[in-house]
């Protein structure tokens, strides 16, 4: 029950948003006129903090905020985890969902990258994905330029040093599928960094794709997508 309220707490701003057809900047200037009221009392800061149990009307009408969206899908390669093109074509190209701008991806991946995304409107939500302090395992399929060395299982383990960071990776585990083919799972998110734990032990990626995160695993063809269960979003929840 604490995870489901917390979620559900948010901005004045964005509570009007998500319960009306209005744009941000139209629910700030509603706010600021002095057109919403929550319990009661008129409240004119957008950034004051509100919760769906509260009773907040705009110009007399009471509001309810719509259902939070949890979307998987599997990302094809030459795409981009951005809600607009690029140089590539955005991801979101496969969505054909109302108010698709308001969703974002949780945990990206690189314009090469294949495989699992999560996608949501739940800001609260996807933190419990991409916080490195939530520990949330990501398993990826590897393809290797070179046959993998036999000590690298360990290093992985053990935590390897990255150019440009501070600290070593966090344990990681390895599970070697052919000589150029391994599953790699981490816990963490660092800036490419499955790739750049394959250079700092000598060797290079050549296919990247998610096949995991959390307890969800893809099942679904490259392209296509599907709402996750109530049971998925819970999973994530108790991280």
């Amino acid at each position: 029950m604490c995870e489901m309220w917390c979620r559900r707490l948010m901005r004045l701003d964005k509570y009007l948003c998500k319960s009306t057809e209005l744009t941000k900047l139209e629910a700030i200037e509603r706010i600021q006129n002095g057109a919403v009221i929550v319990n009661s009392e008129t409240v004119t800061d957008e950034s004051t903090q509100v919760h769906e149990s509260n009773d907040i009307q705009l110009n007399g009408t009471a509001l309810k905020l719509r259902e939070f969206r949890y979307i998987l899908m599997h990302k094809p390669a030459g795409t981009i985890c951005s809600n607009i093109d690029e140089v590539y074509p955005s991801l979101f190209n496969y969505l054909d969902l109302d108010k698709a701008s308001e969703l974002h991806i949780a945990g990206r991946l690189d314009a090469d990258t294949t495989g699992l995304v999560l996608i949501t409107d739940d800001g609260r939500w996807s933190f419990n994905i991409t916080l490195p302090t939530k520990s949330c395992k990501k398993v990826y399929r590897v393809t290797l330029s070179r046959d993998i060395k036999d000590d690298v299982a360990d290093k992985f383990k053990a935590g390897v040093q990255l150019q440009g960071e501070k600290a070593p990776t966090r344990p990681a585990e390895l599970e070697v599928l052919s000589p150029k083919e391994v599953l790699l799972t981490i816990t963490e998110g660092k800036f490419h960094q499955v790739k750049r734990m394959f250079a700092a032990v000598g060797n290079r990626v050549v296919g990247l794709h998610r096949e995991q995160i959390g307890e969800v695993s893809l099942d679904v063809e490259e392209g296509l997508w599907r709402y996750l269960t109530n049971d998925e979003v819970a999973s994530f929840s108790s991280n």
